[in-house]
């Protein structure tokens, strides 16, 4: 076998692979002996059927099947050899002509094939000594925990039924019917729906004209979809309620004491305030840690700067891309409209796209000179948190991952990550600061690793780029309105 190097121009490697006919009916004759032995031919004795007859028959399929396999695994040990490493898959060319490839599989012509493909840089690691950072950390206050308490107390809150006029925390149950110029809307219809005043569920001027109506009343009241509202047959239009108050009902006092935590689940009022705070902490240790890995994957920009594989950056990109337009599409609006152009926003998120990728490299570099590993028993608590998500589509989640190559990798990749970040940490010089909740949860930049000029959707599309989610999609859209968010469901 003759492996030819014919190109090498910067990452990029194109390599000739050529294995002589003899060899190939060689390996095609060894396994016809092997075959020989095995077949059932009408006329023959098991064993007895002559190579020549079996060739004439099996001989194109063998070969056939040999040429599959070199396809197959010769690439990888080819880049072992090397000493490479492939960004991705390499693309692998051979003839297409029906009659060189029937003499290759006669044996009467060579095998050849070339390997197309991207090497992965060699990365050399420098110190860390130099990377500095500071972690954030924020005291949970006393009221904040009583504050939240109060908000899920909510969940179990009573209300009484009152003769008086609904106010502001009123629970008001009533029939509604939307209309957009004159004409009744999928989606806009309920009926006994529930709606605390106050609670912002529904569209902006909804709840406030709710004010003042008694059980009994009836009023038409108008309102504006707002224009990035989901439905976009209704986006940026006035529409008209027609109301029909059943029932106002006041809100139960609350108490954050024993009773309050049994309603809640939870054995006393100490364990509850607990688990708050808890939680509040678990909020703000994930903000805290998400700002000090920007701190660090800056400092390891600042660190690397090398050539990355253009496939993958390109691949990268088009991730990016794709949820810009995206996130333009669903708020109805157009580059110009974000103070940009569409050349502009491709050349800052291709920058995007090219960190994401090096820091990508620089990060898998330095786990596996680490030896960091992902266990299995991660991978599972990965994929059930990804069952935990999308509650009824169980199944279909599991013939993704089962099925879809490269989809394990989306499981794998972020713990490995977070892993290799862990390990960082553990090095890299970290000052603890005092902040309040305001600083801490601030918007700085959001992501760090979003283009600082501003191109598309700032906010969300980079982040959302960036999230394994890709299975993320919208809860199923079951009422238009009167809801902020479709996505929301039904008006309760």
């Amino acid at each position: 076998m003759q492996v030819i190097e014919t190109l090498a121009e910067g990452l990029k490697r194109e390599i000739k692979v050529v294995i002589p006919a003899k060899d190939m009916e060689q390996r095609m004759n060894e396994r016809l002996a092997d075959v020989k032995d095995k077949v059932r031919i009408n006329g023959f004795r098991p064993g007895k059927v002559p190579v020549s007859h079996v060739k004439k028959m099996y001989g194109k399929s063998i070969m056939a099947e040999l040429v599959n396999e070199i396809i197959r695994d010769q690439p990888t040990a080819i880049l072992s050899e090397r000493g490479e490493k492939s960004a991705t898959q390499p693309e692998i060319v051979m003839t297409e002509d029906e009659k060189e490839a029937e003499k290759i599989l006669s044996a009467q012509a060579d095998l050849e094939f070339t390997l197309s493909y991207e090497i992965i840089p060699a990365i050399e690691l420098k110190s860390v000594d130099g990377i500095k950072v500071t972690r954030e950390v924020v005291d949970v206050s006393e009221e904040e925990i009583t504050e939240q308490i109060e908000k899920i107390a909510e969940s179990a809150r009573t209300f009484e039924a009152k003769k008086g006029k609904a106010a502001d925390g009123d629970r008001v149950t009533m029939d509604y019917l939307g209309k957009v110029d004159g004409e009744a809307f999928d989606g806009g219809k309920d009926e006994d729906a529930e709606l605390v005043i106050g609670s912002n569920r529904f569209i902006p001027g909804f709840e406030e004209q709710l004010v003042g109506l008694k059980a009994g009343d009836e009023k038409v009241i108008t309102v504006n979809f707002p224009a990035d509202y989901p439905a976009a047959n209704l986006a940026g239009k006035e529409a008209t309620f027609d109301i029909t108050v059943k029932e106002v009902a006041a809100p139960a006092a609350t108490e954050i004491n024993d009773e309050l935590a049994t309603k809640l689940g939870v054995e006393s009022v100490e364990k509850l305030k607990e688990i708050v705070r808890g939680q509040i902490e678990s909020q703000y240790g994930n903000v805290t840690r998400q700002k000090v890995k920007r701190q660090i994957l800056d400092q390891l920009d600042a660190l690397y700067k090398f050539e990355s594989p253009s496939k993958l950056v390109d691949a990268e990109f088009e991730n990016i891309w794709r949820q810009i337009n995206t996130d333009l599409a669903q708020s109805g609006k157009t580059f110009a409209d974000e103070d940009t152009t569409e050349e502009a926003a491709r050349e800052e998120y291709r920058a995007l796209a090219e960190r994401r990728v090096r820091l990508g490299l620089v990060l898998s570099e330095i786990g596996e000179k680490a030896g960091i590993e992902v266990t299995e028993e991660e991978m599972q608590r990965s994929l059930f948190a990804q069952l935990q998500q999308f509650p009824g589509q169980e199944k279909q989640i599991l013939d993704f991952f089962r099925n879809t190559p490269g989809a394990a990798a989306s499981l794998r990749a972020p713990i490995f990550e977070e892993k290799v970040i862990d390990k960082l940490l553990a090095e890299v010089a970290v000052t603890d600061k005092k902040v309040s909740k305001e600083e801490l949860l601030a918007d700085d930049a959001e992501d760090g690793d979003k283009p600082a000029k501003k191109a598309a959707p700032k906010k969300k599309a980079a982040a959302k780029a960036d999230d394994a989610a890709e299975g993320e999609e919208a809860a199923p859209k079951k009422k238009a309105a009167p809801k902020k968010k479709a996505a929301e469901g039904d008006a309760e």
